[in-house]
This record gives structure tokens, sequence and C-alpha cells, in this order.
């Protein structure tokens, strides 16, 4: 009976350690396997999520490539403008057609085309104003520069500057209510942050 129990207990052990073998074995497979496949984790400049739009402010990052540092730099900016004009101007979009939609007023069409010609004069004001609140410089192995940019715009600031250009535009000032307006266009806000995850 002695003998029984003490080839069951060793049966038993064998059975233990072959089963903690062949676990380490897999997950040291599954590990291996994410590098196995050549992928390599980059870090990206000026990016994450202090870099992304969200209730408050405007953002946008990119990069810029070249054999010239200070050109690798203005492509940067450039790229960078861009999508951040691109974010401003759907969420004013957004904000004008819903503006409009809460008001009842005649000739809409005519308000929303006016509405949206002077944001986008705002806009390109404003964008010649931005922060910039990120910028590094590498080199890479094949001798080019790389520049990463991230920009910002407060939205009040935004907000302030096209309340001045509607309040001075004597169509518009008949029916622009300055506290919808601003209404609008923090809910708007609001939703690009929740988009965003923010």
């Amino acid at each position: 009976m002695k003998m029984l129990y003490k080839i069951t207990n060793i049966v038993m052990l064998a059975a233990l350690v072959m089963i903690m073998v062949i676990s380490g074995c897999k997950s040291k497979e599954k590990a291996a396997s994410a590098k196995d496949q050549g992928e390599t984790l980059i870090e990206v400049y000026c990016s994450g999520p202090e870099f992304q739009s969200n209730n408050e402010y405007f953002r946008a990052n990119q990069l810029g490539e070249s054999m010239d540092q200070a050109t690798a730099k203005k492509k940067a900016m450039s790229n960078t403008r861009a999508d951040l004009a691109s974010a401003i101007q759907t969420t004013v979009k957004g904000v004008v057609d819903n503006y409009l939609n809460s008001r009842e007023l005649n000739k809409v069409e005519d308000l929303e085309q006016k509405y949206e010609a002077l944001t986008r004069e705002v806009i390109d004001q404003k964008l010649t104003g931005v922060k910039t609140i990120c910028e590094k410089t590498t080199k890479t192995s094949e001798g080019n520069y790389k520049t990463y940019i991230a920009l910002e715009l407060a939205g009040d600031e935004l907000m302030n500057a096209m309340n001045a250009r509607l309040s001075q535009d004597d169509k518009l000032k008949i029916d622009y209510d300055y506290e919808q307006f601003k209404k609008t266009f923090d809910a708007e806000m609001e939703k690009m942050a929740k988009e965003r995850g923010q």
C-alpha cells in the first residue's frame, strides 16, 4: 500500500513538473512571437493624449522631414497648421449649423454662408497666433532631419474673436445672440472632446 502511495505521488509530481515546463515554454513562445514578427515599438515625439484636442483647446501634431533642418521645420509647421485648421473648421461648421438650426430665422441659407465666410476669416487670422506646445528635431540614420511639432489654440480665444467679428457685421448683429452662439460653441467643444475620449 505504501509502495502504491509512493508511486502515485511520484507520478503526480512528475505530471505537475511536466505541466509547468510546458506552460513555461508556451509563454516564452508567445512573448517571442511579437519580436519574431519584426515589430518594433516607435516613440513619436509631440504626440499622445496631452497633445490632442479637448473641450478647452484645439490641438494638432505632425512632422516634417528633409535633408535641410529649416525645411523640415517648415514642413512640420505647415502640416500641423493644416491639421489644426481642419479640426477648427469642422467644429465651427457644426457650431454654425447647430446655431442657425436653433434659431427661427428667415433666409437661413444666406446667413449660413455669411457666418461661414466670417468664421473662415477669423480662423485664418487666429492660425497666425497659435501656440507651439512641443517641438523636437531628430536626425535619421540617412542624414535627414525630422521635426515634430504640436500646436494649440484656445477655444475661448477663437470664440472671442468670432464674437467680435460677428458683432461687427450689420446684417448679422440684428439676429446674433452671443449667449446662444457660445452655448452652441461649448457644446461642440464637449462633443469633440468626447469623440477623442477626453
